[in-house]
Order: C-alpha cells, then structure tokens, then sequence
C-alpha cells in the first residue's frame, strides 16, 4: 500500500503530526505497537497543550469534558527557601482565565482521545502492529515494514515517515547518535497511592514538587482517589532501585518529609494497571540530526529533557505539530523538502534549548553541599564537553558564550523565585525573568493561535505558520 505519510507511534506525538497531516487532506497510517487505552507516564500538562494544541487539533471540548483534574500552576519545596512556594499560571499577564489553567490527567485516557480523533479526521490507525524495518532507496526512507497482530508481515511505501515511537525507537538510525547530557543523568522510580492529602485551593490541583537530599519526588492529584509519586534520584542508586522497586520507592517517600505527610495513612493503589512501581532512566537526550530525506524524528525518538517543568508532552506535541506543518509544505509543492524541514528542525532545537537552559538554572537554585545529588547539579559542574554539545544544539554558540548565558539565566532565575516568596501584590516575578519569558513564549504563542489564528513569526527564516495553521508560508 502507498500512503502520503506514514507514522510510527500513537502517543500524543504521533497522533498530532497524523492528524495535523491528515487535515490538509493527504493520505496517512498511523502504526502503534500496542492497544489503546495503554499506560503511559507523563500526567502534568501545561496550557499550551490543553488550549494551544487541542485547540488546533479539534479536541478542546473533549478534553474539557473528561474529568481531569484542574491545575492551575505548580507548588515547590525547591531553592533556598524553607517554605513552598507557588505560582499560577494566571498571574501571567499574556495568558487571562480561563486559558491561564492545565490538567493532570490520566495518559491512559488522554492518549486514546487524540488517537481516536486521529481516526475521526481520516488518519488509518492501526494498533497492535509492529514496525520492523525502514524501507530505503539510497540515502532516502521510502516506508516500513511491519508485523501486525496475527503476526503477518506488511510492507506500506510513503514518502515521508514519522518516528514518534518514544525513547526506545530503533528504527531511525541513520539520524546520527544519540546526544546524552551527564548534567540529566537521572533514575525514577514511581508508582500511585490510592488517594492522599490535596494542597489548599486554589493550588489544589497543582503538581507538587519537593527537593529533599536524594533528589526530589513529583506529587501529581490524579483522581480524588489516585495520585502519581515519583522519585528522581542519582543513578549511582540504580542497584538500590532495581533490587527491589517498591521498598525503595517507599523509603524515599519517607526521606521527603513534605510528601510523606501527605500520604500519611494513605494505601499504595491496587487498581491495575496502577498498582505497580516502574523505573525509568529519567535521562535527558536529544539526536543528531532530527530529519533525513523522508524521516522526521518527533517526541522522544527525538529528544527529552527532565521532567520537573512537566513539558513532556507540550515538546513532544510542539515538535509534531512543527514536522506535520513542514509535511504539508513538502507534500503540497508550496516549499522545497530541505527548506520545510530545515525550518521544523531549527524550530524544535530552539524550543528544546529553551526548556534545558531552563532546567539548568532551575536545578542551580537548590543548593545542599552535603547533598551528593545536589552537589552535582550545580552549574559549575557542567562540563565543558556538555556545554560544547548545547552550545551546538542551539546552533554554533561558542562554548564559553554558552557557559556565561547559563551563568545569567541561573542568576536570573534565582532572584526571581526569592522575589517571589514575598510577593504581595498579586503579581509574579518569575513572568519577567528572561529565563521563564523565552520558555514559555512559544506556549503563548500556540494558545494565541488556537484561539485568534498565527501571528507573523518568521524567526528570520522568511517563512511563518499558514492562516489554517498547518503548514509554512513566505512571508
């Protein structure tokens, strides 16, 4: 069979960048190796997915309507002060109510809802089937191979295919090598408890984030009677976790005060499939090269950085939405394969740098010289090797210039959460750190897509987003 597009993966990266595709009325299969509902990791969204991205996709109001937990902003034990401290997502002057708030949701769910409206807007989706191999004519990919469920073996040709089979994909290896960061060199080890404390309203529904000398744990309030705990420790501790998940799972729980007061009394959950503890090497990563002729990487076959920020699935969807866009551009005439895609992947390297230098900074504020973990993230011990690696990703900055921007943004950054644990006045210092401005920008600007059409933004490249928002233009 021949397809226009063939993606591989269901998760919220591939069932955007078929859907985006799909939408501008060419043929596509979609692949997933598994069936839906599945269990996922990844539960704390931001807005630009919630009224950015669903937004764009169709499936707002759904979202709306599945009884997700509301979040509006995020609570830290982090820095140097004693106290959490929070902030909401509606204290940003550019993002009012009621686009100012997010979900926690349960992935299971979520993932099913943009799949299935993958299907809805024409996209084939075929679960339970395995892809084997990329099809290759010279240096360029012409389509897959794959086993379905009765174990047939099928051969589907495209001119473009889609990696969004997450950090496990081994089919994209003419892309280059995996970029690892020694800085994000973690382990999480999680599971779920059947219920536990809640913060007061209106933080209620916040992800709750706690430092403490291992590491930090996340606590994110699924359901009244379900909540996500994870610990991000060293992976020097990686025989301690794998030896036997549970008890250390618990007894990192116990080492954190702050979340182990909110689970008091509180029973591990036995409901399938969320009666289990999982580890995961939480490292960050990001590929070579995240396009070749007839390939796009998207999601975490193209990169991930750490969790705590919760941009999971906002960098995932971003960077399908952006392949999707160059797709079009590519498969509709209107641009050249190497402008479209050079633009998607210059795009996505941005956006990922933005939320690593972040992190880098956000990691820097937490200081404990007794900490073996905490010691190790400091800014000073960014080495000069990983620096040279970012000072590349984000396009040739030289590693000392690099250095000395991390240096700022951590600074930065700092001053602005100290300021933050006094403020009076209703306002958020964070909104006019640099750092946390050039983050979040591109969140803004797909929520102002979604609801009033793309703005003129052609980053100096000549090209901005199309006025139905799924593909490039000159501009």
């Amino acid at each position: 069979m021949t397809y226009d597009v063939i993606v591989v993966g269901g998760g919220p990266a591939g069932s955007t960048a078929a859907t985006v595709v799909a939408m501008r009325g060419h043929r596509v299969l979609l692949l997933e190796k598994e069936t839906f509902p599945r269990y996922q990791i990844g539960e704390s969204l931001l807005p630009s997915t919630v009224h950015g991205l669903c937004g764009l996709l169709g499936v707002a109001d759904e979202v709306e309507r599945a009884g997700f937990t509301l979040k509006r902003g995020g609570t830290f034990r982090w820095g140097s002060n004693p106290e959490p401290w929070q902030f909401s997502f509606a204290m940003s002057p550019r993002v009012p109510e009621p686009q100012s708030t997010a979900f926690q949701v349960e992935r299971s769910r979520f993932d099913e809802i943009l799949l299935r409206n993958a299907a809805a807007n024409g996209v084939e989706v075929r679960e339970n089937c395995m892809v084997r191999e990329v099809l290759q004519e010279g240096d360029r990919c012409t389509g897959v191979r794959y086993v379905d469920a009765d174990g047939t073996t099928h051969t589907a040709q495209a001119r473009h295919v889609v990696d969004a089979s997450g950090n496990t994909s081994r089919i994209h290896r003419t892309l280059g090598d995996r970029i690892q960061s020694d800085f994000f060199r973690n382990l999480a080890v999680f599971g779920y408890f059947a219920g536990g404390a809640r913060l007061p309203e209106p933080q209620r529904g916040n992800i709750f984030c706690a430092a403490f000398d291992a590491g930090w744990i996340w606590y994110i309030p699924l359901r009244d009677d379900l909540t996500s705990v994870g610990a991000v420790v060293s992976p020097e501790l990686r025989s301690l976790v794998q030896g036997d998940p549970r008890e250390a799972w618990t007894n990192l729980i116990a080492a954190c005060p702050e979340v182990a007061a909110l689970l008091e009394g509180v029973p591990t959950a036995t409901e399938p499939p969320y009666d289990q503890v999982r580890v995961r090497k939480d490292y960050s990563y990001w590929k070579e090269k995240f396009w070749t002729p007839g390939m796009v990487l998207v999601g975490d076959a193209a990169c991930f950085v750490d969790p705590v920020l919760s941009s999971g699935v906002h960098l995932a969807t971003y960077g399908a939405l952006l392949a999707a866009r160059s797709i079009n551009s590519s498969l509709d005439g209107e641009l050249a394969e190497q402008t479209a895609f050079a633009e998607f992947e210059s795009r996505y390297r941005h956006e990922y740098s933005l939320f690593y230098k972040f992190l880098i900074s956000f990691y820097d504020m937490h200081r404990d010289e007794n900490s073996y973990f905490w010691s190790a993230k400091k800014l000073t011990e960014v080495d000069a090797a990983e620096t040279a690696a970012f000072a590349e990703l984000v396009g040739g900055l030289a590693s000392g210039d690099m250095r000395a921007e991390l240096r700022t943004a951590a600074a930065d950054l700092g001053r602005s959460v100290e300021e933050l644990a006094v403020a009076t006045d209703g306002t958020n210092p964070l909104y006019a750190s640099r750092v946390v401005g050039e983050t979040f920008q591109e969140g803004r600007n797909l929520q102002d897509e979604a609801l009033h059409g793309p703005a003129a933004d052609d980053r100096g490249s000549g090209l901005v987003v199309s006025k139905d928002g799924l593909s490039w233009e000159r501009s």
